[in-house]
């Protein structure tokens, strides 16, 4: 990533001297033609006299938000802003940073790929204000025009308390046990109670109590019980998951699996899913295996695909130059292949330890579920 950031910076630094040269050649030969002569007042102004690379270097201070109010200043920084390669390095720059994507503002990663000699046509400064969560606006899912009479008949339907299912190896391989820490937070998010009530012979789950006000239920599914989790953590183990069935003879590239049938109608009665992923860098696994069982539980034939989902892209800790530790929530979201998903989704960076980060994903997962926060 750095050697095409560093690519990509010199790329732009060449084309804003070719810029600022044929830009100056043209204003003086302009000037020239109208008053028969140079026009000292023709001359540029402070920061457009300014070497590239110190314009560069200026504008790389700049807040998206400002480098915009920068482009409606004159024509100089209007051309200046809109080159697609600014806003590239700011991409690949900043990409890695982002603590959230959703299903509305994901960008086209595979556009990266595209080499720099090729212009593929994509509008990198578009891409960059939609994607970025310091531009986008807090994320709501697109309602149809009928949106208001589909989202009053879903307040009908939806239980007083949601229920959500968590599952996934961001529960298991970590060394800082997310469900632990949350249930001993209660100044993050009070345990409101365990329902005594069954789904085809699994427990409750617990039940959580959000800013105060709004009641709902998390249930947690896990593929192997606390022992073998644990052992699991000091040695990789061959252990049958029990969440889920592999289909064939398992020796395709694509491997595909059902859920099991006690988990079926759990999947049936949830109101959505919280998928807890492995974001430390060198976890290993399986890719494909990990996404054919996520899509597994995600399958319409277990309910509607309009249910949300939230994807905790987790680590155990974080701290000083922890920064390169984390697989970037973009990044994951296309591992997941997220973008192929028919339900409104979520990625947001979460800590175990400090459980930062969760709230913001579980206040979007409630609100895209129907309630009124």
């Amino acid at each position: 990533m750095s050697e095409t950031q560093s690519g990509i910076e010199s790329a732009f630094r060449r084309s804003l001297r070719q810029f600022r040269d044929r830009y100056f050649l043209y204003s003086r030969n302009a000037a020239s033609k109208v008053t028969g002569g140079q026009d000292e007042d023709a001359a540029p102004e402070v920061l457009q006299s300014l070497p590239a690379d110190i314009q560069f270097h200026l504008m790389t201070f700049l807040s998206p938000r400002d480098l915009c109010r920068l482009g409606g200043t004159c024509r100089y920084w209007r051309s200046v802003v809109r080159d697609p390669l600014l806003w590239r390095f700011f991409f690949v720059r900043d990409m890695p940073l982002w603590s959230s994507i959703d299903h509305t503002s994901m960008p086209r990663v595979d556009a990266l790929d595209v080499p720099l000699s090729e212009d593929n046509g994509l509008d990198f400064m578009a891409q960059y204000l939609r994607s970025s969560p310091a531009c986008r606006r807090p994320a709501r899912p697109l309602r149809p025009a009928h949106g208001a009479v589909a989202s009053f008949l879903q307040s009908l339907s939806l239980s007083a308390e949601p229920r959500l299912l968590m599952f996934g190896p961001g529960l298991e391989q970590l060394e800082v046990s997310l469900m632990n820490v949350l249930m001993c937070s209660p100044h993050v998010l009070p345990v409101a109670g365990i329902p005594r009530r069954q789904i085809n012979g699994i427990g409750s789950g617990v039940s959580f109590m959000f800013r105060d006000q709004h009641k709902f239920n998390i249930l947690v599914l896990y593929s192997k019980n606390s022992r073998e989790r644990e052992r699991a953590r000091v040695e990789p183990q061959n252990v049958r998951n029990r969440l889920f069935v592999q289909q064939g003879d398992g020796q395709t590239d694509r491997p595909t699996y059902s859920i099991a049938p006690f988990v079926q109608e759990v999947c049936r009665a949830v109101d959505g899913f919280i998928y807890a992923a492995n974001a430390e860098t060198g976890s290993g696994g399986g890719l494909e295996v990990e996404r054919a069982q996520f899509r597994a539980m995600l399958d319409p034939l277990w309910g509607q695909s309009t249910r949300p989902v939230l994807v905790l892209s987790c680590v155990s800790r974080e701290g000083p130059g922890s920064t390169g530790t984390r697989t970037p929530c973009v990044l994951l979201a296309h591992k997941l292949d997220l973008e192929q998903l028919q339900n409104p989704w979520m990625v947001q960076d979460v800590v175990c330890e400090s459980l930062a980060g969760f709230m913001d994903g579980i206040g979007w997962l409630l609100g895209t579920c129907g309630l009124r926060l």
